[in-house]
C-alpha cells in the first residue's frame, strides 16, 4: 500500500472552451472537443503522486473505451492501480464548458462512479497508509464506510465534499481535515457564506461537530485556515489563468503531500494555494496538475515576481 490512499471518482472530462456559458435554450460554438482524464478521486490520485508520494487509487470504470485510458494515465502518473475495478456500466464522464476567463461549468455523469460500494473497500489494507483522500463523487455510503475504517486504523482523513450535500454528523465526526470552497460551505452548514467573517463563522460550527480542521478555498482570495486555537488568511498566488478546472484537486494534492513532510498545516496550505494556481495556468484536469519542482519554483519567487506566469 502507498502512502495516500484515494478512494474515489474515475471520469472522461468531455471538455470545450466557448467565449461564454450559453443563456438557457442558447446554442453558441466553441472549440474542438477534447477529452481529458478527470474525475476529483483521480486527479487528486494525480496531483499528490506528482508531487512525489506515492498513492493507490480505489475506483470503477466502466466497460467502454475510456475505461483502459484512464487507468493507463494514472499508472503513467505513477498511481498504483490494483484496486481499480471495471464495471459492466458507462465511464463516469463530465461535461465541461470553459469560458473565456477560465472559468467552468461542469454537468456530471456518474456512470460506473456510482457503483463503488462499501464492499469494494473491505479488501483494502488501510493499516499501511498514512492518509486517506475522500470526495463525493462516489456513493456517500461508501464515503462514510471508508471515513470509518480509515479512523479505526489511524490514518488522517482529508474530505473535500463536493460535489456539495449536506453531510451526517458521524462523517463528520472521523474527518481530520475538512475543505470546502465557500458555496459548499454554505451549503454544508446551512449559513450564509459571503466574506471572509461569515466563513469563519460557519467554519467554526463544523469544528463543533468534529471535524478537526477546516480549510475553506477562496479562490484567488487564497484559503481560510480554521482550527479550534487560530484562524488564519493564507493568499494564493498571482498567475494567468487559463482555466480552474481542478485547481481545487491540486490544493488538495499538494497539501497532501506537504503534511506527508511533515510541514505545518499553515505551511502545507501555501503549498496546496501554490499547487492550484498553477493548476489554472494549463487548460484540462490532469494535464495542468503541477510538478513539486514547479510548485516550489513558484514559492521561490518573490510576490511581485509570479504575476505573469503562465503554463509552469
Amino acid at each position: 500500500m502507498s502512502d495516500i490512499l484515494v478512494i474515489g471518482s474515475l471520469n472522461a472530462d468531455l471538455v470545450v472552451r466557448a467565449p461564454r456559458f450559453p443563456a438557457p435554450g442558447e446554442t453558441i460554438s466553441g472549440e474542438d472537443l477534447a477529452i481529458i482524464p478527470g474525475g476529483k478521486g483521480a486527479n487528486q490520485a494525480v496531483a499528490a503522486a506528482r508531487q512525489g508520494t506515492s498513492v493507490s487509487m480505489v475506483g470503477r470504470v466502466g466497460d467502454d473505451s475510456f475505461g483502459p485510458t484512464l487507468i493507463q494515465n494514472l499508472q503513467n502518473n505513477n498511481v498504483d492501480t490494483t484496486h481499480v475495478q471495471t464495471d459492466k456500466a458507462a465511464t463516469g464522464t463530465a461535461i465541461i464548458v470553459v469560458d473565456s476567463h477560465g472559468q467552468n461549468s461542469i454537468v456530471l455523469s456518474p456512470g460506473a462512479n456510482g457503483k463503488v460500494t462499501p464492499a469494494d473497500i473491505e479488501a483494502i489494507a488501510f493499516q499501511d497508509a498514512d492518509m486517506l483522500l475522500l470526495q463525493l463523487e462516489i456513493p456517500l455510503e461508501t464515503v462514510i464506510h471508508a471515513a470509518s475504517l480509515a479512523r479505526q486504523n489511524g490514518l488522517r482523513v482529508i474530505l473535500n465534499p463536493a460535489p456539495a450535500r449536506q453531510l451526517p454528523d458521524s462523517l463528520l465526526a472521523d474527518v481530520d481535515i475538512l475543505v470546502p470552497n465557500e458555496s459548499e460551505l454554505q451549503l454544508l452548514t446551512g449559513m450564509p457564506v459571503t466574506d471572509t467573517a461569515t466563513a469563519e463563522t460557519a467554519a467554526k460550527g463544523l469544528l463543533s461537530k468534529g471535524v478537526g480542521t477546516v480549510i475553506v478555498t477562496l479562490g484567488a482570495n487564497g484559503a481560510l485556515l480554521v482550527t479550534d486555537e487560530k484562524i488564519t488568511h493564507i493568499p494564493t498566488f498571482k498567475v494567468d489563468v487559463v482555466d480552474t478546472t481542478a485547481a481545487g484537486d491540486a490544493f488538495i494534492g499538494g497539501l497532501a503531500a506537504a503534511l506527508l513532510k511533515d510541514k505545518s498545516l499553515e505551511e502545507a496550505v501555501r503549498y496546496g494555494n501554490a499547487s492550484g494556481a498553477l493548476a489554472t495556468t494549463k487548460f484540462g484536469a490532469q494535464p495542468s496538475l503541477p510538478t513539486a519542482e514547479s510548485v516550489e519554483h513558484l514559492m521561490s519567487l518573490p510576490r511581485h515576481t509570479s504575476a505573469g506566469l503562465r503554463g509552469a
